[in-house]
């Protein structure tokens, strides 16, 4: 059985929102009094362009401005990790993030005497309108993660953006050189998912990812990476574990210089590396692509840098 399309001029929003009661309309004049059809039919336009112009997406991040979104539901990953739905105004709206970018999450908490603010990167994107996801690991000392893993579905959060300067675009490098460590593998993976998107409009851009975590039980969305892998080969993933199993293949302890140099493409013009992760991680990834000669990373990233961190 045939399926109407999501999106586009046939999508059921258009269809049964403008098409049928247009059509009832006009031919119901037809029927009752035909002189009236030219009304009919300026009133169907009216009507069909109103209807058309409010299903429009709507970009609903404001840079300045928190505003409040709901909890619409959570996904438990793990004992401390789970991906939070919260749900957008109309079914129709986006955020309007640009790939590499991020949000701020606010909440006042008690003992904190300012509102606390976290940046996290959606795993979503604007091409699932309605909702955005935040994949979120709750730490014992983690303020915001904690209140958020302590959010019920129907209560809200604080949301401003878009923040950061990292904004992709299409063959802006010809090879990624990516370190994550734990979460900080939301922005990567948005980056990625962007280059596979748009391998069919051109996109070259290759990708190698270091993944770091403690236990094979922490390597978050793998099977999301291991897809992309099998789908791309333009795209490759090296996972590195302090404690791995019996018979494990990948990296073994921390990221280290000989790693980078293994793994991840070598010093170029026409490469970036990009590092997001715990700051000791950071800290240690700065050091580590200086001393293999790359540029060194300054304090606070900006978009040329050879070495940008998240």
């Amino acid at each position: 059985m045939a399926t109407l399309p999501s999106s586009g001029p046939f999508a059921p929003q258009y269809v049964h929102g403008v098409y049928i009661p247009c059509g009832l309309l006009i031919v119901g004049c037809a029927i009752v009094k035909s002189e009236w059809l030219p009304y009919a039919f300026a009133v169907a336009a009216l009507l069909g362009g109103w209807k058309v112009y409010s299903n429009q997406p709507r970009k609903i991040l404001k840079p300045d401005q928190f505003q409040q979104f709901e909890l619409k539901e959570k996904t438990i990953l793990s004992h401390n990790t789970a991906i939070y739905r919260f749900k957008l105004p109309r079914p129709t709206d986006i955020l309007g993030l640009p790939i590499g970018q991020h949000i701020s999450i606010a909440a006042t908490l008690p003992g904190q005497p300012k509102e606390v603010v976290r940046s996290y990167t959606p795993i979503s994107s604007d091409l699932t309108p309605g909702y955005f996801d935040l994949l979120i690991k709750s730490y014992p000392t983690g303020n915001i993660s904690k209140h958020v893993a302590s959010l019920m579905v129907g209560q809200t959060m604080k949301v401003r953006g878009p923040k950061g300067a990292m904004v992709y675009k299409p063959n802006m490098v010809r090879h990624f050189g990516m370190i994550a460590g734990g979460t900080g593998i939301t922005p990567m993976l948005q980056i990625i998912r962007a280059i596979v998107r748009g391998r069919p409009l051109g996109d070259k851009t290759e990708v190698d990812l270091l993944f770091a975590n403690v236990n094979p039980e922490d390597i978050l969305l793998k099977e999301d990476l291991d897809e992309l892998v099998k789908g791309d080969s333009g795209f490759r993933v090296h996972y590195v574990l302090n404690n791995p199993p019996e018979g494990w293949k990948g990296g073994v302890g921390f990221v280290t210089a000989d790693m980078i140099k293994d793994k991840l493409p070598a010093l170029a013009k026409d490469v970036k590396v990009l590092i997001c992760g715990p700051p000791p991680m950071i800290s240690a990834m700065k050091k580590a692509t200086e001393s293999l000669g790359f540029q060194k990373a300054k304090p606070v990233s900006k978009l040329e840098d050879q070495v940008f961190c998240f």
